[in-house]
């Protein structure tokens, strides 16, 4: 317990009254901390707090990296920033030795202050210097961060597309250079690679490689890609939004878990520029925005997050996951998050210019690559919507085409809304793409209407597809029921096809083999949204420990 002579030895408290510091003592709490431990993480809501022991240092998130920026000493605050402008925290403090604070609650502090007008001048005052000092967090935030890899490529060069998406995804920040563009190929340090030699990556620390495997861009940066145990309590296949929740809840409730995802986190969702109807984000948030917070708080919270590696088989006697490469994870539970593939469209033109101007899906870092072109964009539902208010911004023209009469039945009223505000966004009704065109780069596309069968050409900087996914379980072993489209059946409907054997009911999410569930855009559900897939990945956690509790209780029975 916090006592009042304690409360005194913090300066900006140093002159309150007798009174003033024991009321603070019954509402303070008293913290103890090892090192290593955070008081606070970046972007917890407000708090004010004084530091009775130890060293504390203040880390802010740079590239998803935590890097230092200050420390606090005994007789300091920690935390106002925050409690002055009413915001989150803008960084974190962990304990750089064994610690011990008190923290006071916003509604307390502001109590204080308005007794004793000084402390809130003195905490005010702080702040300020926190945030517009020579060391503060605005130098901070004006000075450039460095680069973790410099990526040399074409912009038309499809392998060059990937390893800047996957870059992106994994929340490595990095700088492109194009070689055919004087002023990037004058940056780049030494001789340029011969032209069959694109992309080429450098890391900060030197090493270069030409042409690489996504693993060995992993490998380069640090980015797991081999796991530390042999044995887990849950496996998580894919890191979209499902994968991702079923992460955090799961890290944060004490289970070992691991999350294997063959590309990079943010799954289908990653791709789509902007979301506006996710609830607790009234401006919207990107896809990859979305899921780079999940992957910091999965991270945070301790689970382990393999990128680049598939899974070859599981088996479902033993529940034992088999890599590529040889790994065997021994898994108590599986959850299936391995979310749906982008539907393709077979038109000619379309497989050799794909990454050459022509994209399925669309990440917010694509919209700059559009500046002054004439794009287009196949699709009518949410994802095309976004895209094309995404890249009014920077195109000069954005084309809907669509087969249908009417975007009312596929797209949420809001983005047909927000369509029809933008004087360069049109809609082409009853049209189809009929073939593409160009010798390097997508250069042209070929359109019918359907209602007249007239064809036309058109010039094209870019085709954006978002014509639906299929779901992707051929891999899975015989024993997981599915759907007549591949999609894995649960709960109810695994009992209704006649595939569970056991007497109890299988749980909502699980499948047809008992301890492996599923979640997400994988599951058999009419629902396929973003915020459902959060929902039920954190759903499947709460199956996940009452599978454990039972297989528990039958092994004490014998």
């Amino acid at each position: 317990m916090v006592t009042s002579d304690e409360i005194g030895r913090v300066t900006v408290f140093a002159g309150l009254e007798p009174a003033d510091r024991e009321r603070l003592c019954r509402v303070a709490a008293d913290i103890s901390l090892n090192q290593g431990e955070f008081v606070v993480h970046e972007g917890d809501e407000p708090a004010l707090f004084g530091l009775l022991e130890g060293r504390i240092e203040a880390v802010k998130l740079v590239d998803g990296i935590g890097r230092v920026i200050g420390e606090r000493l005994p007789g300091d605050v920690l935390g106002e920033i925050s409690i002055t402008l009413g915001t989150p925290h803008p960084a974190g403090f962990r304990a750089a030795e064994a610690s011990r604070v008190f923290r006071i609650e916003p509604h307390e502090y502001h109590a204080v202050a308005a007794v004793a007008p000084e402390v809130g001048k003195q905490v005010g005052r702080l702040a300020s210097n926190r945030i517009g000092g020579p060391r503060g967090l605005q130098s901070l935030i004006s000075e450039a961060a460095p680069y973790r890899a410099i990526v040399l490529g074409h912009r038309f060069d499809a392998s060059c597309a990937d390893l800047r998406r996957f870059l992106d995804r994994n929340q490595i920040r990095f700088r492109w250079l194009q070689p055919d563009v004087p002023a990037d190929a004058e940056q780049w340090s030494g001789a340029l690679p011969a032209e069959g030699d694109y992309p080429v990556i450098r890391v900060r620390n030197g090493k270069t490689a030409v042409r690489p495997q996504l693993r060995r861009v992993a490998e380069l940066l640090g980015i797991a890609t081999e796991p530390a145990a042999a044995e887990y309590d849950t496996v998580i296949v894919g890191a979209g939004p499902a994968g991702l929740a079923a992460a955090v809840y799961g890290a944060s409730e004490g289970l070992q878990t691991i999350v294997v995802e063959r590309e990079a986190p943010g799954g289908q969702a990653g791709t789509s520029s902007r979301i506006e109807n996710y609830l607790g984000f009234p401006s919207g948030v990107s896809g990859d925005e979305l899921a780079s917070r999940a992957l910091q708080q999965a991270r945070r919270l301790g689970a382990e997050i393999l990128v680049t590696r598939s899974i070859e088989r599981i088996d479902a006697a033993t529940r034992d996951v088999h890599l590529d490469g040889g790994d065997v994870l021994r898994a108590r539970t599986i959850i299936l998050a391995c979310g749906v593939s982008w539907r393709q469209l077979e038109i000619e033109g379309f497989d050799r210019l794909a990454g050459k101007g022509i994209s399925y899906g669309a990440a917010r870092s694509e919209a700059a690559t559009t500046h002054g072109l004439d794009i287009h964009i196949v699709g009518a539902g949410n994802s095309a919507g976004q895209a094309a208010m995404l890249f009014s911004s920077h195109a000069r023209t954005v084309a809907v085409l669509y087969r249908g009469e009417s975007l009312d039945k596929s797209m949420s009223r809001y983005l047909v809304d927000q369509l029809a505000t933008r004087s360069n966004i049109k809609v082409l009704y009853n049209t189809e793409v009929a073939a593409a065109h160009g010798e390097t780069s997508l250069e042209a596309i070929d359109v019918v209407d359907n209602a007249t069968g007239e064809q036309a050409r058109l010039e094209s900087g870019g085709l954006f597809i978002f014509i639906g996914a299929d779901a992707v379980t051929g891999w899975l072993p015989p024993e997981i029921a599915l759907d007549p489209k591949g999609y894995v059946l649960t709960g109810s409907e695994v009992g209704a096809a006649g595939r569970w054997k056991l007497g109890r009911d299988p749980y909502l999410l699980e499948t047809s083999v008992p301890g492996v569930f599923a979640c997400g855009d994988v599951r058999f559900s009419p629902v396929k949204r973003v915020a459902a897939a959060v929902g039920e990945g954190s759903m499947a956690i709460a199956f996940v420990h009452q599978y454990l509790r039972d297989a528990e209780a039958r092994s004490e029975l014998g």
